[in-house]
């Protein structure tokens, strides 16, 4: 983005809030202060230093004051953009910039959402639009079933390949303590399974859980004095393309095009230079959708490209590394989790799912109907 300085700030703590199904009678300002305690905690950081503070969730018209009131802080700094699941990659870029404008020094990004615990229709409400709500669509199943279908009937893409991408990320679960998913997954397992939009099956769709959590982003000045290795914020790139999926021009090419180069640009490199890729796979087409607006293959190659393979623990391209939202945890709005394992990817402390020499992480979120697209480009010491 024109005016961020590359490297200028970095995330210096994350962490999670309970995820899964939690406590009963949890509210989401109880798992985004669990998860800003714990982020700082992991900084070293109090919660007096915090003087940015920024939220987004569908349970919660004002979120951001609701927070800061549960926290008892009142810092001058906020932000509350919300364009669904991207939204906490926007915030990255809103921070970064709040930062070296001397708006904030310290930056807290914060997360929550119940929606397994108390239903999905308690927890989002659905508009209605008069262009689609009379054709009955399963929302947003149905949205995206659409842009696989045409990625299918334009480029040859198979339901098996579309199936590789959620075993995959099965895969990568299973290297996660913190997963919901325990149990391996076949493609077959994944075709066979119910049917819930045309091509998808429930395999083919994410998770309802429950979770959040939170980062803490501030100057790289400051990230070098604090307990963990920075993650510096390398490149920020955001593209809205559409509100409703009727509206979407090209159903095969996302706004990950002109956010991840836009990301790119500011960063200064390309995608080969990045070791570990967190994509938004709220259903298996956004992978391969992403792969391939995001530069890692060409239009229409990304089903050949994650068969085989290629992208799971046993592959040369490390996508989704905590098992996605397929397979490790998606409530509501993923975005911020895809964060919280890229700093750990950099970090090094991912353990058994952990990608050897990572030094670069891409990250990439979405949101409504594929509709808001945002890509932050990560990167430790060696890269600024």
């Amino acid at each position: 983005m024109a005016g961020l300085l590359r490297g200028g700030a970095a995330i210096v703590g994350v962490a999670e809030s309970d995820l899964g199904q939690v406590a009963d009678d949890m509210s989401v300002f109880d798992l985004m202060a669990q998860g800003v305690r714990r982020a700082l905690d992991d900084c070293g950081m109090d919660l007096s230093d915090v003087d940015g503070l920024f939220s987004a969730t569908t349970q919660s018209r004002m979120s951001v004051l609701g927070l800061a009131e549960y926290l008892g802080i009142d810092p001058p700094f906020l932000g509350s953009t919300i364009v669904g699941g991207s939204s906490f990659e926007y915030h990255v870029a809103q921070a970064v910039g709040a930062i070296q404008l001397g708006l904030c020094n310290v930056a807290v990004i914060a997360y929550g959402s119940t929606q397994r615990s108390v239903g999905r229709k308690q927890a989002s409400v659905r508009e209605s639009n008069p262009y689609e709500t009379p054709f009955k669509p399963f929302l947003p199943a149905s949205a995206y079933a659409l842009a696989a279908s045409r990625h299918m009937h334009q480029f040859g893409t198979t339901r098996e390949q579309l199936a590789a991408v959620a075993v995959a990320a099965r895969e990568w679960a299973l290297l996660n303590p913190a997963a919901w998913e325990k149990k391996p997954l076949t493609i077959d397992e994944v075709l066979s399974s119910r049917m819930v939009s045309y091509p998808f099956t429930v395999r083919d769709c994410c998770l309802v859980t429950d979770g959040g959590g939170a980062i803490v982003v501030t100057s790289a000045e400051r990230a070098e004095s604090l307990r963990k290795k920075p993650a510096y914020v390398l490149g920020c790139g955001q593209s809205t393309t559409h509100a409703n999926i009727s509206s979407m021009t090209d159903l095969t090419v996302t706004g990950a095009l002109a956010a991840g180069q836009a990301a790119y640009s500011m960063a200064k490199l390309g995608p080969s230079d990045v070791d570990v890729i967190e994509l938004y796979d709220a259903f298996t087409i956004n992978t391969i959708l992403f792969l391939e607006d995001l530069g890692f293959c060409k239009k229409g190659e990304g089903g050949a490209f994650v068969s085989g393979g290629r992208i799971s623990p046993r592959g040369s391209v490390p996508v989704n590394t905590n098992g996605g939202g397929l397979s490790y945890c998606h409530p509501g709005m993923y975005g911020l989790l895809i964060l919280i394992e890229a700093v750990r990817q950099l970090r090094g402390e991912c353990s058994a799912r952990q990608v050897k020499d990572c030094e670069v992480a891409l990250v990439h979120g979405n949101g409504g109907v594929l509709s808001s697209q945002a890509t932050v480009l990560l990167g430790s010491e060696s890269t600024v």
